[in-house]
């Protein structure tokens, strides 16, 4: 019926509130705790950091598969959350009294099946919200993504307060074992929606994904004609084209993932410089792992002020529309401008001079604005750029350049051939490079729009 929303939506939304809390809470005492109760050097623990990151991004694409091929929604999203559950469990053993290596075990298992998780349940949780949705019900479902996100950016935004204060006070075992408590909570409203669900059931094996028609486009290739004329014969004019149109955006989103190699440290390399820093305020005491915490408030801030305010004031001054390509190339080179700035605070750090971390305020404002630029303009542009049967594979497409940009993360983080300043500012550099690449790519990219479909 118009006008509300379905009565099974509220076990949804409170599932993904409370989950996004636990993951957040988890994550922002990750690195605290592997450099100062493990005993890892910073270099090891911004790596191990990142590995996870990526992981929890690139288990999406498995997560698609089995819902879409063989579970359906709510049996994988359940039965990974149990998965989930269990991974918090074994971090929260941490805690107890056991030598570093053990405790090392733990950890390493614990991200494992965190990560399979929450990876595996990301592609499903927003895409089972949209099934329970009838076609008269457009702006509930539209409003329904605004409260989803909202809930995103709420747990995150308590879990960072709270979780770093409950670390040094009480210990890993409460600090990890709260959000694994919240998990089983999470998961646990989640079934109590069972019998309200419109669960989609899975299409089992599509004879014509990417990698069949990549196969026949192989197989069937000729001289003097493009790649994927040959499977056109196959599985049709309509379906090859959808894989053309992903290539095309996929050429475009290799560039985002270094973007994600910058914005994933505000929760490592950006941790670790603010844990040197003075950490009081206005006579208030900080804990290193909090200050992320204006990340997800920023957020909530700026989206509506961008939607409302800039974007319509940028598009009165060029006279015509601020395109997505436009807005993600703009988004690089801001996110370039916040590491230039934390290289310097970096550098005056490691002269001796001691800077309050309120100075932080100012990467993280910048790094936020390019995360609206660059984030919510890529899943538009994800949605817009490929036809119906395409747009899953592409939306996977997307979560990968986060795992891309969080393995170039770990890549360097382990070499480790810049330190100080210059770590950050190698980042700086390197963001404005690839943005002067990426707006070659956008002059020369066609702009599709399937939304009609």
């Amino acid at each position: 019926m118009a006008g509300k929303y379905p009565p099974q939506i509220k076990y949804i939304i409170g599932n993904e509130g409370i989950e996004r809390y636990s993951f957040y809470g988890m994550r922002s005492i990750l690195v605290i705790f592997m450099v100062q109760y493990l005993m890892m050097d910073k270099a090891e623990s911004t790596t191990l950091y990142h590995l996870f990151a990526g992981a929890c991004y690139l288990i999406p694409v498995l997560g698609a598969y089995l819902s879409d091929r063989f579970l359906g929604k709510y049996k994988t999203i359940l039965s990974l959350s149990l998965v989930y559950c269990l991974g918090n469990v074994l971090l929260a053993c941490m805690g107890m009294d056991m030598d570093t290596g053990s405790r090392q075990t733990l950890l390493y298992w614990g991200l494992g099946l965190v990560a399979l998780g929450t990876g595996g349940i990301k592609p499903c949780v927003s895409a089972f919200v949209g099934d329970q949705f009838k076609k008269d019900q457009e702006e509930e479902l539209r409003q329904v993504f605004n409260l989803f996100y909202f809930m995103i950016n709420f747990g995150s935004f308590f879990a960072t307060l709270i979780t770093p204060w409950v670390l040094p006070r009480y210990g890993a075992t409460w600090a990890f074992g709260i959000p694994a408590a919240l998990m089983f909570v999470a998961t646990f409203i989640f079934w109590l929606g069972r019998k309200y669900y419109v669960d989609v059931p899975p299409t089992g094996k599509n004879p014509h994904s990417t990698t069949a028609i990549f196969l026949s486009a192989l197989k069937n290739k000729k001289a003097g004609q493009r790649f994927f004329d040959g499977a056109i014969a196959d599985h049709g004019e309509n379906n090859v084209e959808g894989v053309r149109a992903v290539l095309a955006v996929g050429k475009t989103f290799l560039a985002i993932s270094v973007f994600w190699a910058l914005f994933d440290q505000h929760g490592s390399t950006w941790i670790l410089q603010a844990r040197d820093m003075e950490l009081n305020f206005m006579g208030m005491p900080l804990l290193p792992s909090q200050i992320p915490a204006l990340n997800p408030i920023m957020v909530m801030l700026l989206i509506p002020f961008f939607s409302k305010i800039v974007y319509p004031g940028i598009e009165k001054l060029k006279g015509s529309a601020f395109t997505p390509l436009q807005k993600m190339g703009t988004g690089m080179v801001v996110a370039g401008f916040s590491f230039a700035l934390v290289g310097i605070f970096q550098y005056f750090l490691d002269s001796g001079v001691k800077l309050n971390v309120a100075w932080q305020f100012f990467p993280f404002l910048i790094i936020t604005i390019a995360e609206v630029l660059i984030s919510i303009t890529g899943l538009e542009f994800a949605y817009t750029q490929a036809p119906r049967s395409m747009k899953s594979t592409l939306m996977s497409f997307w979560l990968l350049t986060v795992f891309l940009g969080n393995m170039l993360a770990a890549t360097i983080s382990k070499i480790n051939i810049f330190s100080g300043g210059n770590f950050f500012m190698f980042y700086a550099a390197l963001m404005i490079v690839v943005a002067l690449i990426f707006a070659w790519i956008a002059k020369n990219y066609k702009m599709r729009n399937f939304i009609e479909d």
